[in-house]
């Protein structure tokens, strides 16, 4: 079964190794050094410096950009979804939800945005997309402005912990618990 797992950085290695997960997508704020899960293929790591943030950024604050959506979209088209892929940023909540939901839709062109916002939401109640990553990934995707109406309307994800990593299913796949 098709999954992204989307996970805080601490549990990482527990998602990898319990999803027998081999490819991961890490977006966390430049020098923001952590060890990469063993499981994890290293040729098959994306890293992408860029802060949770949804304006063009100021001063040492790297707001998500084009290069790195563009980035975002080819690796997920280059994953063997034979195996889950794992999606990380510090704490799973914003970065890397949305990020999550522009690899399902690079794989899968033809889901429809409300239901995968449905499957998100689902997934987690804690998630609340980074709109900056959304509307640059709807636009690249060119998906007509749907995919950040669709993330509008799910709102504000409860407040978490930033403890809790959930899996996103692909269309017509069941949902497993992480």
């Amino acid at each position: 079964m098709s999954l992204i797992v989307v996970s805080p950085l601490a549990r990482i290695a527990e998602m990898a190794v319990r999803h027998k997960a081999r490819e991961m997508i890490s977006l966390l704020a430049a020098n923001q050094d952590f060890h990469r899960p063993a499981v994890i293929q290293a040729e098959r790591h994306l890293k992408l410096a860029m802060n949770d943030i949804s304006f063009a950024g100021t001063g040492d604050l790297i707001a998500p950009q084009e290069a790195h959506v563009a980035e975002i979209i080819a690796f997920a088209r280059d994953w063997d979804q034979a195996l889950p892929l794992v999606v990380h940023c510090w704490m799973g909540v914003s970065r890397s939800p949305a990020a999550a939901m522009i690899a399902s839709l690079a794989v899968a062109p033809d889901d429809d945005d409300d239901a995968l916002a449905r499957r998100l939401r689902a997934a987690s109640p804690f998630a609340t997309p980074n709109m900056r990553l959304v509307e640059i990934g709807d636009e690249m995707l060119q998906r007509g402005g749907r995919l950040a109406k669709a993330v509008k309307a799910l709102g504000r994800g409860a407040d978490a912990d930033g403890n809790t990593p959930f899996a996103l299913p692909l269309p017509l796949c069941e949902p497993s618990m992480p």
